[in-house]
């Protein structure tokens, strides 16, 4: 069964069922593996959070147009590339001399009391230290790497499937 020919709904659903797998892994490896995220993990998740809300509710609305299904298609490319965003950003981080990073800064909570949500958002994007431990490697990739592969291939997917041509009402 080929996804790509797939109706609009179910591959929505597919990708939103990605996301949510994706998020159960990151709860599985803090959890029961022992891996605290830091403060880019999070905000990662958050992107892969709203990466799966635009598929969900593209799937919900079954759009039947060309127009609203490459809306949503769009929506997706915008959440997968802030996502890839950051993961790039903590891939870089990752890459840097152990010495030259020191912490990730203060925890989330402490910077959501202290300032406002753009100096927050724009103080984490900054993280240092533990950002920069690679804890986790799979196929010689670490975390921040796959969650970049993933974001990448999603937005590709969110892009695919708003914009192909659809089969008439479904």
């Amino acid at each position: 069964m080929n996804p790509l020919r797939w109706n609009f709904r179910l591959q929505m659903f597919a990708g939103a069922g990605v996301c949510a797998a994706l998020l159960a892994f990151a709860i599985y490896t803090q959890m029961r593996l022992g891996l605290e995220p830091c403060s880019l993990c999070i905000y990662q998740r958050l992107a892969f959070a709203a990466l799966g809300v635009v598929f969900v509710l593209a799937g919900l609305h079954g759009p039947r147009n060309r127009a609203g299904r490459a809306t949503y298609g769009v929506l997706g490319v915008i959440a997968a590339a802030v996502g890839a965003g950051i993961a790039t950003r903590h891939v870089w981080v990752q890459s840097q001399p152990q010495d030259f990073m020191t912490s990730c800064g203060p925890p989330l909570s402490f910077l959501n009391e202290t300032m406002g949500p753009f100096e927050a958002f724009r103080t984490v994007l900054t993280a240092t230290g533990n950002c920069g431990d690679i804890d986790w490697t799979f196929l010689g990739l670490t975390m921040p790497m796959w969650c970049l592969v993933w974001f990448v291939v999603l937005g590709l997917w969110a892009l695919a499937c708003g914009l192909r041509k659809g089969k008439g009402a479904r």
